[in-house]
């Protein structure tokens, strides 16, 4: 009796679709030192939101992914790349729902509550002091 686990772990076919291992920047360009101050080369290794691309991306060997990321860091450190770059997004804003208009709220039951003694205070002060003025 065969499971579903045995199945699953059964070895895949190979991938039919052959692809081309991609060449590293610093083998093309004959790079033998990556320098932090270089920032046009740091740059290609480096996303639009400045975040470093991983090896499967640019072609490079582990020992030159490594020296990438050191000198980014360093670039980074020594403010030559920004640690992030904002990516303006233009986002549209949400529909009102059914009868909700957005109006302005009054305020709040006991703010009101507030307000109103307070009112009813100054308005009695002021009468207060009229009066005392009258007989005066």
């Amino acid at each position: 009796m065969t499971s579903k686990k045995n199945k699953a772990r059964a070895p895949r076919e190979a991938n039919p679709k052959k692809f081309k291992k991609k060449t590293s920047v610093l083998i093309t360009e004959k790079v033998e030192f990556v320098d932090y101050k270089d920032v046009n080369l740091l740059q290609r290794f480096v996303s639009d939101r400045s975040k470093i691309r991983n090896r499967r991306v640019t072609g490079n060997d582990v020992q030159q992914q490594r020296d990438i990321a050191n000198a980014v860091k360093n670039a980074r450190e020594m403010a030559l790349l920004p640690y992030t770059k904002r990516v303006a997004q233009t986002r549209a804003g949400r529909p009102p729902r059914d009868g909700d208009e957005r109006r302005e709220r009054g305020p709040r039951r006991d703010e009101a509550a507030t307000t109103d003694v307070d009112a009813a205070v100054e308005t009695t002060e002021t009468v207060e002091s009229i009066e005392s003025e009258v007989e005066a």
